[in-house]
């Protein structure tokens, strides 16, 4: 970590830079100086922001990207429910089509087992 000893409020008195190094990360409070010649760990470059870039930018674009997936999924979800509603909606179309031609049919069953009963009876009566 870097810490500078200058004092921002102290209108332009500049003291000598300091950079420490920190032992431990559990002890933050101590602090080591770091050696004249040691090379810094990070370059001055990677520590100062380009102007005009956020650095909550990358966060929120990634944030939006997944935002967009989950939309594409659920519409894609929503999609194949209304298929599948509109598919069971056509086949019981079906199946009710066919109750009631089964039914009629049953019915017309029902009275031809009528006659053939009538005309057994009939058969019967006239040979008693």
């Amino acid at each position: 970590m870097n810490h500078s000893s200058q004092d921002t409020g102290s209108g332009g008195i500049h003291e000598d830079r300091k950079l420490y190094v920190v032992d431990s990360i559990n002890d933050l409070n101590k602090l080591n100086l770091c050696p004249a010649g040691s090379q810094p760990l990070f370059p001055l470059e990677e520590k100062i922001p380009v102007l005009g870039t956020n650095p909550g930018n990358g966060s929120r674009s990634l944030f939006f990207v997944g935002l967009l997936i989950m939309l594409i999924v659920s519409l894609v979800l929503v999609s194949f429910v209304i298929f599948l509603i509109i598919q069971t909606g056509n086949k019981m179309d079906d199946v009710s089509r066919r109750l009631t031609a089964e039914g009629k049919d049953i019915d017309d069953l029902k009275k031809i087992n009528n006659m053939i009963v009538m005309r057994l009876n009939q058969l019967d009566s006239e040979q008693n």
